[in-house]
Formats: C-alpha cells, structure tokens, sequence
C-alpha cells in the first residue's frame, strides 16, 4: 500500500520554495515588479510540473512495445516539462517595460526564467545544480551591480536634464515633491493639477537634472513605492 505523502516529492517541494526564496528576495530588496512571491512561485510551479512530467502520467507506449516500456520505465517524460519553458516566457514578457529609450525589467524576467529551470532541477531530483544555480544566480545579481558601481563610476556621469510626468491615484503629490526635491538636482517647474474628467487623479511634472543615466531607473522603481501611480514618463531632454 502505497504512502499518502511521498518524503522525496515533498523535499523537492520544499527545496524549490526556499530556493525561489532565495532569488526573489533580491529582487524585492531591489524594489522589482516580481518579488518574492512570483519567484516562489514559479521555481514551486515548475517543480511541480516536473514531477508530473515525471512521475504522473502512465507508460507512454502502445502495441507490443507496451511490456517493454513498462519493464524498462520508459515515459515521455519531456511531454508537460517542455512546456514550462514556453510558459515562463509569457511571465517573463509582462515584467518587461519600455519607456521612451530606457527598458526595465529585463533583468528580473531573465530572473524568472533562471527561477523556473531550477524548480525544473528540483523536480528532477537534480539539488546540487539547483542549489548551485541558485547561488551563482544570486552572486550575478548582487555582485555584478556592486562591481559596475566600482569599475564603471563614470557610466553615464554627464548631467542630464529629465522631465517627468506622473499621473497617479490619490492625493500623494506632496510625497512626490519631498521625494524628487531631496533625490535630484535643480529641480524646476514642478506643478500639479486635478484632472478634470476624473478629479481622483492628480497630474505631476516637473524640470531636474540627474547626474547619472542608472539614477533615472532608480527614480522609476522608488516612485511606485511612495505613491499609487497609475502612469509615469521620464524623459531626457538632452537628446
């Protein structure tokens, strides 16, 4: 009689929650669109997934080469795992924005793609390259940005004059201020109106200078924490 739980199946349950854990953690503490939950998640859903492929479906065979398959185990494992790599692709598209010439997200979508291979490694029972690739993967996100502050001071360093136009839900216009007056440089024409057709949300510019190009996409993510926006445009005037 078999077990109602499965000790092994439950390990690699949990092994992939800590490890998308792991990768999402970063992420949050960077202030990205896919935290910890969707990286849990996915690496969760992909190890499950993987374990169906496995392990759920019966002896992929027909006519006489039935008693071989099922004597050797043969499935068509690669059936439903082969779909979680199309499958994460459509998550990963919707963490990718574009704003004029600047595109975030790239990197956490890549994050995502790396989340769900190593729930796939999970379910395969595979743990030292999941743990594995969990840390070189955590090591790329911390380290590299360390090492492009350290060895690429001057990237981008020239002063650029930006303008921003946020509309947002709410009245947190004077979050907004303090934030930009304390976060860049000769800040000007900042100015903020009710809309007319929806006097809920409010319309938000204003004129700075920023001295490095990484700071606009820092200024991006910081924004979304302090207020309820509902749509931001930062544009360099200097082009």
């Amino acid at each position: 009689m078999e077990t109602f739980f499965n000790a092994e199946y439950i390990i690699r349950l949990f092994l992939a929650l800590a490890l998308g854990f792991s990768l999402g953690l970063e992420r949050e503490l960077t202030n990205k669109y896919a935290g910890l939950r969707t990286h849990i998640l996915v690496c969760l859903g992909a190890c499950i997934f993987t374990l169906l492929s496995i392990y759920a479906f019966p002896t992929f065979a027909t006519g006489d080469n039935v008693d071989i398959a099922q004597a050797t185990g043969i499935r068509d494992t690669s059936r439903v795992a082969a779909q979680i790599v199309t499958g994460i692709g459509f998550i990963g598209a919707g963490t990718v924005l574009r704003n004029g010439p600047m595109v975030f997200g790239l990197t956490t979508a890549a994050t995502l793609w790396i989340a769900a291979s190593i729930g796939m490694a999970c379910g395969a029972g595979m743990y030292d390259v999941a743990i594995i690739a969990t840390v070189l993967s955590v090591a790329v996100l911390t380290l590299i940005r360390i090492l492009e502050r350290q060895l690429l001071p001057s990237s981008g360093k020239q002063v650029r004059r930006c303008k921003i136009v946020i509309y947002l839900n709410g009245n947190d216009v004077e979050k907004i201020y303090n934030f930009l007056n304390s976060y860049v440089d000769n800040m000007t024409d900042f100015s903020s109106k009710k809309l007319l057709e929806n006097p809920e949300k409010s319309k938000v510019s204003s004129i700075f200078d920023l001295n490095n190009k990484r700071m606009m996409k820092e200024i991006y993510g910081k924004l979304r924490n302090i207020a309820e926006l509902d749509s931001i445009t930062l544009q360099e005037l200097n082009d």
